[in-house]
């Protein structure tokens, strides 16, 4: 039944199976003595309550007689007890006569059926004005109750099969009293059962309502209404399970805890429903569903410790597949009655011990804490069992309590706190892998980090290196290449003074311009050509010539780079270069715009003007031709356009991003 992906149950493995079973046997041991000392206070309350109370009754004594019947019938609306037989016999209350299970069951045929009578006096009950009530902790039969008082009907219990949930049941009924305001002077309970099987009547009690309340409120929510929450909370936690194990259906664990609840809530069922149970395939149900409980907690021990057991596997299969087939209510050869079920419930008590005692040896062999504990709860819930059986058969009072009701709540409470430590279990492997991927998601960052800063500092050494191989080129291709012409023509002596000058200025405007590129511009345009003006203005203020700065705000351009910088700024240079050299000019304007999908740098003067064509074609148009190679290379253009009145010079380059060249 085991799978080599199941998932173990326990979370962690305890220090020894020594240790770890004798914790788990105190545990068991201290919840059966809550146990116990909760019904010795209850007892002891009752003892309390008799002793300071005197305005209530306690009947330990009755008249009772048995007679034969033909069949169950309805109980009559009158009944005086000077009608019956005069059988009548002295019992003390509690009232249980030993059974014999084996004759009970070989007699339990239908339709034959006796009535037993008990006849209580209310004698000795102080008077009181309050209304009263009659109360009782248990009454046991296979029939209908039936409660007269002064003959009168007051009280039925009635139903069409034998099959009733008396057992726990507490017996109240409240009593009206005669009409010279006095309480009943007698009280007939009349009890119908199959003819080989045998009632019981707890000690009763008579008085006032108000004060026997409690005693019935008690005993009513102890062995109904708080096991009933029990066993419909283990219910709705079990069908949690099984929505869970629909998500993973390799999860073993969760299926059996759902049909472990599944049973249980069926086993208890015909003890918390608001009708009495008639139905065969029902009394078949809860009687069966006993076996399959068991069987279940078989494999979910199994499923705990990991050790095969087929034998007792086998058998336990077997048992229950039997008992099923022989109990069916269709012509059964084990008919399901209350009758032979003591005897059945005798099947399903020797199984319990021997789950719980094969579970427990293998739990200690495989130091198993938790196969342990349901093999201890296991036992614990086989020796309730066997109480409410020996309570049920006869064999002790009927004023004890109805322990069996509270299987459910242990088996809850077990497999719960199973459930729990799988919860906390889970929770925290999830915080372990949870710090180990924080652990190594730091130490990952830590490694990115070392690794980003190496390639930065690789980058860095590439930029600089290819910074370095861009102002090489461009001092050897622009100041280098004029600094040579200037020395030569100097050695020579065929350069004048103020031709040397102007060439080193030259010389000093392209350093600084290289320099000027080398600025962050942040793909602005405007920001590159202010660069320029703040050079170009203290050169103008000796030259006569005016400056207007007309640009206007330009979409950034994503592709501007130092290099891109550097040949803008060659280009436009070279413009104003060629007005303050050639054309006499006395004003100069720059400007921008947008134009289509690009932007215009244009820079106009109102110098003479000259030849474009004829000055491209001579040697003289040497510095046209940089300025619209250094274009081509933005992806952009040039055009001129002279004349007497001044010439205009328009630089359009592209808005999307474009390959640079270096110079």
């Amino acid at each position: 039944m085991t799978s080599a992906h199941e998932p173990s149950l326990s979370p962690t493995q305890p220090a020894g199976p020594q240790r770890r079973a004798g914790r788990l046997v105190a545990l068991m041991a201290a919840a059966l003595l809550a146990v116990v000392a909760a019904v010795a206070a209850l007892a002891a309350l009752d003892m309390w309550s008799e002793s300071a109370n005197h305005t209530q009754l306690h009947i330990t004594k009755a008249d009772w007689q048995v007679s034969d019947a033909p069949g169950f019938s309805a109980a009559p609306a009158t009944q005086d007890s000077s009608l019956l037989p005069n059988a009548w016999q002295t019992a003390g209350l509690p009232h249980a006569l030993p059974v014999a299970l084996l004759r009970q069951a070989a007699a339990a045929a239908p339709g034959t059926t006796r009535t037993t009578w008990f006849r209580v006096s209310s004698q000795g009950l102080p008077p009181t004005k309050l209304p009263l009530a009659l109360y009782g902790a248990r009454v046991r039969t296979d029939g209908t109750v039936a409660v007269y008082a002064d003959g009168r009907l007051v009280h039925t219990a009635q139903q069409q099969g034998p099959l009733w949930n008396s057992p726990r049941m507490p017996l109240w009924v409240p009593l009206e009293k005669t009409a010279d305001g006095s309480a009943p002077r007698e009280i007939l309970i009349r009890l119908e059962h199959t003819r080989a099987s045998q009632v019981a009547l707890s000690s009763l009690w008579l008085g006032p309502a108000e004060a026997l309340s409690w005693r019935h409120s008690w005993r009513y929510w102890l062995q109904l209404e708080l096991p009933a929450m029990f066993s419909t909370a283990f219910l709705a936690v079990g069908i949690f399970a099984l929505f869970v194990w629909f998500k993973w259906r390799h999860r073993t664990a969760y299926l059996l805890f759902f049909v472990l609840a599944a049973t249980s809530f069926l086993r208890g069922l015909h003890f918390y429903v608001g009708f009495l149970i008639a139905n065969d395939w029902f009394a078949w149900l809860s009687v069966n569903s006993l076996f399959w409980l068991v069987a279940t907690v078989h494999f979910s021990i199994v499923l705990l410790h990991r050790h095969r057991q087929p034998w007792l596997t086998g058998s336990l299969i077997a048992v229950t597949v039997l008992m099923g087939l022989l109990t069916l209510p269709m012509n059964a050869p084990l008919p399901n009655t209350p009758q032979v079920t003591p005897l059945i419930y005798a099947v399903v008590a020797l199984m319990g011990v021997s789950v719980s005692l094969a579970g427990a040896i293998n739990a200690w062999r495989r130091a198993s804490g938790e196969a342990m504990l349901v093999a201890m709860g296991t036992a614990l819930c086989t020796v309730f069992g066997a109480g409410d059986w020996l309570q049920q058969s006869n064999f002790t009072s009927p004023e004890g309590w109805y322990l069996g009701a509270w299987t459910n709540a242990i088996s809850f409470s077990i497999f719960g706190a199973l459930l729990y430590r799988r919860y906390v279990g889970a929770i925290v492997e999830v915080e372990q892998v949870n710090a180990s991927l924080a652990e190594r998601l730091k130490a990952r960052e830590i490694e990115l980090e070392m690794s980003h800063q190496r390639l930065r500092a690789v980058e860095q050494r590439q930029l600089l290196g290819e910074e370095r191989q861009r102002m090489m080129q461009d001092m050897h291709d622009g100041l280098g290449s004029t600094l040579i012409s200037a020395i030569r023509s100097v050695e020579h002596g065929g350069m004048s003074d103020a031709k040397v000058s102007q060439i080193l200025k030259d010389c000093m405007d392209d350093l600084k311009l290289a320099i000027d590129s080398m600025e962050p511009v942040e793909a602005d345009l405007l920001l590159l050509l202010a660069t320029l003006r703040f050079r170009l203005e203290p050169r103008l203020e000796g030259t006569g010539v005016t400056l207007f700065w007309e640009v206007q705000e330009l979409p950034t351009l994503q592709w501007l780079d130092p290099s891109s910088a550097l040949h803008i700024l060659r280009i436009v240079q070279e413009s104003v270069a060629n007005i303050l050299r050639h054309t006499r000019a006395t004003e100069i304007r720059v400007a921008t715009s947008v134009a289509g999908d690009g932007v215009q740098v244009i820079i106009s003067d109102n110098g003479q003007g000259f030849d474009v064509e004829k000055a491209l074609e001579e040697a003289t148009g040497k510095g046209l031709h940089n300025q619209r190679r250094r274009a081509q290379m933005l992806r952009g253009t040039v055009a001129w356009e002279s004349g007497p009145g001044g010439t205009r010079f328009t630089l359009w380059l592209p808005k999307a991003p474009t390959v640079a060249h270096s110079v």
